[in-house]
């Protein structure tokens, strides 16, 4: 059964800014996983991955129902499995699945998230 559905968009620009003039706030979105991955990638995967992080995990507080705040970005990660698919490895989902999609433009980062229990 579906549980909630999530969709967030991120302006890849405010990205690009963010990881210039505000790099604490890099520490603040991703988990150590996700910065250990971010920490190799060049500036413009990194702006793609950040942004997708990012719409991620505002869509799941949307499916979860409570927003951003009520469930912190650090208690949800999306790492990639073997085939290079996202994949949310933890969350406050304990019971049931979560499904992710997450595409870009050159200007903007999309995320879809379904829960399911």
């Amino acid at each position: 059964m579906i549980q909630g559905i999530g969709i967030d968009a991120v302006d890849l620009e405010r990205i690009h800014k963010i990881i210039l003039e505000k790099p604490k706030l890099v520490a603040r979105i991703l988990t150590a996983n996700e910065k250990i991955v971010f920490d190799n990638l060049s500036l413009k995967r990194q702006i793609e991955f950040l942004g997708g992080r990012y719409a991620c995990k505002e869509a799941f507080s949307k499916a979860w129902g409570t927003g951003i705040g009520k469930v912190s970005f650090q208690e949800i990660e999306v790492l990639n499995n073997g085939a290079g698919a996202p994949v949310v490895t933890c969350s406050p989902l304990k019971e049931g699945k979560v499904f992710v999609s997450i595409t870009h433009t050159d200007t903007m980062a999309f995320a879809q998230i379904i829960l399911e229990r």
